[in-house]
């Protein structure tokens, strides 16, 4: 009988990266099949979906080594020419290399990836894997040590500092995440905000000292959660507000602050919401919100504790109404709904990866299985992991661990996906743990307790 779970082990065993003999992370796939690219690397954000396979199994050497790894190739140089690293960043990628004869990892900090986007994700990936691995194991000692100190108090500079924007969300380029090609994602994207949120928790418990840091940090997150809830969040009463308040109001008294047109909200909203759901919007900007429904935002918003239990719950409601739309068999899709026609040709360029309900517009991704059991424990509903789970684990065994799926109705593995996907594995690894113990979600869920649940009012 063929063992599901064994065969997610073997190919995260078979993905491992070593430098000077110990394990460092792994390789992003060990399909050997198609060109390999950049899949031969360690991504950040890909191995921080691994990481608690590893660590439920006892095997915490690689993710301490990991963490160490990537420390290490932290920016600490104040950056004033461009195609240099900005002080406190961390590569979306790394490699073992080779110069003089002398071996060294070296990390892509986006000067060599498609289109050349800076990551901004990574620096809250390793923050998320640390606070993970110090629950598991016990041991503090690592996140006290002066360097990994250091190393926190570099990121909080880097996304605390101030910019031109006057929002406590972070501005970022399109393509600096997960959907890290060309997606009409720039600006304030969910995903991103999620991730702070969730990255500044983690700070906030693996700081040590009392200095005014750790009040920077508690500010911002009050601040963060307070606009996101009120502003993100779409439901039918949003929806009608701001259909009545209208555009151009002045002062502090306007309740339509960021001046959105109600001729911009999408037609295949309304018929799409149920009256009794909500979620986040995956974008917000100055006369813009992007309806889209984007997984990973969502699912980590829930996670984190950043949407509070009533709309938790009235998420994953959606989640449930809109299965066939949002989970169907592959399980999750990435973004809903796709960019079609003129919209998508200007969206993204033209990008044919990118086409209608493939690979990040629209597609299937099995990782989204790891925030998913996250969102799901969290918010008592774990009867919706356990479908996931169920519809997708005849795929797995029958396709490989694929990258991601296409298709709108019936996913099929993606025209250029690669096999043995390491983050497919781990993200599946995770889940059934999660199934099996919901304890087992602490290592990624935070309580609702930054703010009470009526900081947001039902209006802009």
């Amino acid at each position: 009988m063929f063992d599901l779970e064994a065969s997610a082990w073997r190919g995260l065993r078979e993905a491992i990266m070593e430098f000077e003999g110990r394990p460092v992370g792994v390789m992003a796939a060990s399909d050997r099949e198609l060109p390999r690219l950049n899949y031969d690397q360690c991504f950040v954000r890909d191995f921080a979906v691994c990481a608690p396979a590893f660590l439920l199994r006892g095997d915490t050497e690689v993710v301490r080594n990991f963490l160490i790894a990537v420390l290490r190739l932290q920016s600490t140089e104040h950056a004033l020419e461009p195609l240099q690293p900005r002080k406190g960043l961390m590569p979306a990628s790394f490699r073992p290399a080779e110069r003089s004869r002398e071996r060294f990892l070296k990390g892509d900090y986006g000067e060599e990836s498609i289109a050349r986007v800076t990551p901004a994700d990574s620096v809250f990936w390793w923050l998320i894997t640390l606070r993970a691995y110090t629950k598991v194991t016990g041991d503090t000692g690592l996140a006290e040590r002066d360097e990994f100190q250091e190393g926190i108090r570099l990121i909080l500079g880097l996304v605390l500092e101030g910019s031109f924007e006057m929002f406590p969300t972070l501005l970022v380029p399109d393509g600096a995440f997960m959907i890290d090609r060309r997606m009409g994602v720039y600006g304030h994207p969910l995903e991103i905000q999620a991730l702070f949120f969730s990255g500044l928790r983690a700070a906030l418990e693996l700081l040590s000292g009392g200095d005014g840091l750790r009040q920077s940090v508690e500010r911002r997150l009050r601040n963060l959660r307070h606009h996101i809830g009120r502003f993100y969040w779409v439901d039918r009463a949003v929806l009608s507000e701001l259909r009545q308040v209208g555009p151009d109001q002045y002062g502090e008294e306007a309740v339509n602050i960021f001046n959105i047109f109600p001729e911009s909200i999408p037609d295949w909203v309304d018929d799409w919401l149920p009256g009794d759901a909500g979620y986040f919007a995956g974008n917000l900007g100055p006369g813009r919100i992007d309806f889209r429904f984007f997984a990973q935002g969502n699912f980590l918003a829930v996670a984190a504790g950043l949407c509070g239990k009533e709309r938790s719950g009235r998420l994953m409601h959606l989640v449930d109404r809109r299965w066939t739309d949002l989970a169907g068999a592959a399980p999750l899709r990435i973004v809903y709904p796709a960019l079609e026609g003129e919209v998508w040709c200007t969206t993204t360029g033209a990008d044919p990866k990118n086409a209608p309900w493939r690979y990040h517009n629209g597609g299937w991704w099995p990782c989204l299985l790891w925030s998913f059991a996250s969102a799901t424990v969290a918010a008592g509903r774990p009867d919706l992991l356990e479908r996931a789970l169920a519809d997708a684990e005849p795929r797995f065994g029958r396709d490989g661990w694929p990258e991601y799926y296409d298709g709108q109705l019936d996913p099929q593995p993606g025209e250029r996906a690669r096999r043995k996907q390491s983050w497919s594995m781990g993200a599946y690894l995770y889940a059934k743990a999660c199934l099996r113990d919901s304890s087992t979600a602490e290592l990624y869920t935070w309580p609702d307790e930054i703010e009470p649940e009526d900081a947001f009012p039902d209006v802009r």
